[in-house]
């Protein structure tokens, strides 16, 4: 029994649904003649990221590929979900980090949403070192310390800390944890709130569509950059209960009352079955059949930078 598991995502999925995934799924496609996982030469687009912007102190934003992002707020750099080379397991990226890790700047904070392997990378957290003020949900404290982690602020949802003039607070997601089979949801999960005199962001970490965007937004007052997943949601039967497909997205945002919707997790490891142009070509067409300003929707390229203005 995971100490977490009444927060957890329901259903469960276990072996039985996996094999259902992996095996039976994929037999059925293949008699029909259905190849969801063909890429159809997409290719993730890349560009080098504003060195200015990213030296500098000003409120910005880059997109370091799936949900790692370097945010610059409040006057603090904040390192989000960073992970810097391929796996976890098998899979390789599809395109490099978009800063390249010798090239970032002197990190204040580093936020770990969960401790899947897609979004806690020991070998990355090792490369950043101590420096670093480490802040997670509960349960995270040993093992960002063997990282190499010297100083570790643990937060159960709605706790918040600060970090320079920004004020960081855990919020909750629907989703759940794990490294090994033995420690499943034995450490919480979540996403943040990032609130400055200049803006508030938000990063949900892995979700899946749920009433409680509404309730963040409202505890928020107002979010101007929400950063929300976007891929990773196909079989839906599979990944519904865990991840949000890109209509689930857009709503999400309006639950929130955004003002940006800032799309990520895709692009960068093919986890799941969509081919992975699928995601900002149906997050581009659910924004513009609903009448949203198109310049409200932010798909960037891998190492695309962007100044944060209200």
């Amino acid at each position: 029994m995971g100490r977490f598991d009444h927060l957890a995502t329901q259903p469960r999925r276990g072996p039985a649904d996996i094999l259902r995934w992996k095996v039976v799924d994929a037999v059925i496609d293949a008699v029909a003649g259905r190849n969801r996982k063909d890429p159809g030469g997409f290719s993730t687009p890349v560009r080098p990221y504003d060195r200015a912007l990213v030296a500098g102190a000003a409120p910005s934003l880059t997109w370091i590929g799936h949900a790692s992002f370097l945010v610059t707020l409040g006057g603090a750099r904040l390192l989000i979900d960073p992970i810097y080379r391929d796996g976890p397991g098998p899979l390789r990226r599809l395109a490099p980090p978009g800063i390249p890790l010798d090239e970032l700047p002197p990190i204040d904070a580093v936020l770990i949403t969960h401790n899947h392997r897609d979004h806690l990378d020991t070998w990355t957290l090792s490369q950043l070192g101590g420096a670093p003020l480490y802040i997670a949900p509960v349960g995270h404290e040993a093992l960002l310390r063997k990282a190499g982690a010297q100083r570790v602020v643990e937060l159960e949802w709605w706790g918040a800390t600060s970090v320079g003039g920004v004020e960081i607070t855990l919020v909750p997601a629907r989703h759940w944890s794990m490294r090994f089979p033995w420690d499943r949801n034995e450490a919480l999960w979540g996403g943040y709130l990032m609130r400055a005199a200049e803006g508030t962001a938000y990063h949900s970490g892995d979700t899946a569509f749920f009433d409680g965007f509404a309730e963040i937004g409202r505890r928020a007052g107002a979010i101007d950059w929400a950063m929300l997943p976007i891929g990773a949601y196909d079989p839906r039967w599979f990944m519904q209960p865990q991840h949000m497909c890109p209509e689930e997205a857009i709503e999400a945002s309006l639950l929130l009352g955004a003002r940006h919707l800032v799309a990520m997790h895709w692009g960068t490891y093919r986890l799941t079955d969509e081919p992975p142009g699928e995601p900002p070509a149906r997050a581009r067409a659910g924004w513009q059949e609903r009448g949203l300003p198109g310049d409200a929707l932010w798909i960037l390229d891998v190492g695309e930078t962007r100044a944060l203005a209200r």
